[in-house]
């Protein structure tokens, strides 16, 4: 496997990005087709159910995600509050929810600068991985 870095950190879940939700937008697409041939209610119900299972499998993947975020705020906060001198650890609470994300690739040598930039700057997630000098891999987040 690749060092991980700025340029290729994205990660992809093959069930439900090359899976899951093509077979439901297909299903969409072929259930909106369907009742538009034959209106009835039936045929317009399938079109209801089949918008709302697309919903139910976008907002699973939202929450899971959303968890592993509030995960990584919990992790990153115990580190930091190791790591980072005192002012710095004091203006923790500043730091929003994509910060956080962003931070957590930063090595514990550049992390300081980098917090104080992020709060400073108020730097997003993006500006704050690119800024990123030495990466820590987060191979687990799917």
């Amino acid at each position: 496997m690749a060092e991980q870095s700025f340029k290729n950190h994205t990660k992809w879940d093959p069930v439900f990005h090359f899976f899951l939700m093509p077979v439901v937008v297909v299903t969409i697409v072929y259930s909106v087709k369907h009742a538009y041939a034959y209106p009835n209610a039936m045929t317009l119900w399938l079109v209801v159910l089949t918008v709302a299972l697309y919903v139910l499998v976008l907002r699973a993947r939202m929450y899971a995600l959303r968890v592993q975020d509030r995960l990584i705020r919990l992790e990153e906060r115990l580190r930091m509050e190791r790591l980072l001198p005192a002012e710095l650890a004091a203006r923790l609470d500043e730091l929003t929810l994509a910060q956080w994300v962003g931070l957590r690739f930063a090595s514990d040598g550049e992390l300081a600068t980098l917090v104080r930039r992020a709060l400073d700057e108020r730097l997003d997630q993006k500006r704050i991985k690119a800024a990123i000098q030495k990466w820590r891999p987060d191979e687990t987040r799917i």
